[in-house]
């Protein structure tokens, strides 16, 4: 993208090298250096795809006159100044999300559909949209002066945010998780919190996606079935990761300027710190909510705030909650999953069947597949 100053060009290029490697690798044995190879195949590519256009000249001279880089160690920044690119304020904030969703966590456009609970077709045009208006804008490939950073913070994080939920819970040919993922989005947070050490929501997102890594392997059983957070073998969280993040919690506390990413942390640490599932401090959890709420008051943020009212008020009055989401969760599988936890939880099987089937409907989630579907299987014996 910083030799080309095209997306379209870029992406075509970046994937010309990886059929390229796919014909040449089997046959000729896989490089020393795998990346460097992409990169000089991917520039030849680039190269050209501009030697077929009218106006190829100046930038094929512009091309073949910068120095290719020694080595791939400068790669992880350049992915943050590619995350500031596509977070250009010129951008709409919702092109903004999409398109570094798209190019630098190399989410499918389905995927990014379904994160925003939109269509394919919508998810599409804004990328196309947000690319072009890079070009046009002449929008410059880098990571913002130290001024211009706080500006710039909410959009990256959101994105990194998005990130790792989509990694944390994968979505269709992804899997159950891509661990990958999720580390990739938890490792840039950490660079942009050495990049902005002062800044609280930063740190926020760090110890949200740190106390989330930290129970990891707890996550799925040895047939790689999903187990739910209730139901999990504490002793297998990584307990000094926990400990360490809290020392984060206490930075971003110290600083008492609250925001949407730590109380979010605060919420997954009251988890992380209780010793088992009867242990949990849920009025404490829904404090966080009630604040969390002022930040956004989301139909999302709402339904997990009905969860933690039902271990403090009981089930129905976080049915009550949960129903007054129908309209605007109607499609969403968890909101289904939920109303069934919350039937089963006051006797009403049938309703709470009903709505699994309903979540298994929605769902591509593999493991969220495989237990909605084992749910159902006990109920019906």
């Amino acid at each position: 993208m910083r030799s080309l100053g095209d997306f379209d060009v870029a992406e075509e290029a970046v994937q010309d090298s990886l059929v390229a490697a796919l014909e040449h690798w089997p046959r000729d044995g896989i490089p020393t250096n795998p990346g460097a190879w992409l990169m000089t195949t991917a520039r030849r590519k680039g190269i050209d795809r501009l030697r077929r256009e009218t106006r190829y000249r100046e930038k094929v001279a512009q091309l073949e006159e910068t120095a290719m880089p020694t080595s791939s160690s400068s790669m992880p920044d350049e992915r943050l100044e590619l995350i500031f690119t596509c977070c250009h304020p010129a951008l709409a904030r919702e092109a903004q999300l999409a398109l570094t969703l798209r190019s630098v966590a190399g989410l499918t456009t389905a995927e990014i559909a379904r994160a925003f609970l939109q269509s394919e077709a919508t998810i599409a045009q804004r990328l196309v949209r947000a690319k072009r208006k890079i070009v046009d804008a002449k929008i410059p490939f880098r990571v913002p002066e130290g001024h211009e950073l706080p500006d710039r913070v909410s959009e990256v994080l959101a994105v990194l945010y998005l990130m790792f939920n989509e990694g944390y819970l994968a979505t269709g040919a992804r899997g159950a998780m891509d661990r990958d993922l999720a580390s990739e989005a938890e490792w840039l947070t950490s660079l942009l919190a050495r990049l902005m050490p002062d800044e609280p929501e930063v740190l926020g997102l760090l110890a949200l996606m740190r106390f989330n890594l930290a129970r990891a392997d707890a996550r799925f059983d040895a047939d790689g079935e999903l187990v739910l957070l209730r139901d999990q073998d504490r002793a297998k969280w990584d307990r000094r990761k926990i400990d360490e993040t809290f020392l984060l919690v206490g930075r971003f506390l110290r600083m008492r300027s609250p925001g949407a990413y730590q109380l979010q942390a605060l919420i997954a640490g009251a988890h992380a710190d209780a010793k088992s599932w009867e242990t949990t401090r849920w009025p404490e959890i829904l404090r966080s909510y009630d604040s969390l709420l002022m930040y956004g008051d989301t139909p999302v943020v709402r339904l997990n705030r009905a969860i933690a009212l039902w271990h403090v008020d009981g089930p129905t009055a976080a049915l009550a909650d949960v129903d007054a989401l129908a309209a605007e969760l109607s499609g969403y599988h968890l909101f289904h999953a939920t109303r069934a936890e919350l039937f089963r939880a006051l006797g009403r099987t049938a309703d709470a069947r009903a709505a699994d089937e309903q979540a298994l409907e929605l769902t591509e989630n593999p493991a969220e597949r495989a237990l909605l579907a084992r749910r159902l299987a006990r109920r019906s014996r």
